[in-house]
């Protein structure tokens, strides 16, 4: 495989169906970690092309606060799309999802 140079002290890689299982599963979090990012660019470009946020709403690492303020989380300014009032439905949702 590219970049095996043999050095596996946690034998990790010591069964082959297990090996090729951690393979999958890596690159599922990829995947995650590439939509997260996209995550973090999107607002931020949306907002600077005229798409109404908050203030704060399309700066990735304060956009978690929003949820706190008066009319809760308004996604790309509309109240009708998906709108998070309470902070426990939007917890008990991630618990199920």
């Amino acid at each position: 495989f590219p970049g095996d140079y043999g050095w596996d002290s946690a034998g990790l890689s010591a069964d082959p169906n297990t090996f090729a299982r951690y393979r999958t599963i890596e690159l599922i979090h990829a995947r995650w970690a590439l939509l997260g990012a996209l995550g973090i660019i999107t607002p931020e470009l949306l907002a600077k092309n005229g798409v109404p946020f908050s203030e704060d709403g399309a700066v990735w690492f304060k956009a978690g606060a929003e949820i706190f303020k008066e009319g809760g989380l308004n996604y790309l300014g509309n109240e009708n799309l998906i709108h998070a009032q309470s902070i426990l439905a939007t917890l008990a949702v991630q618990v199920i999802v």
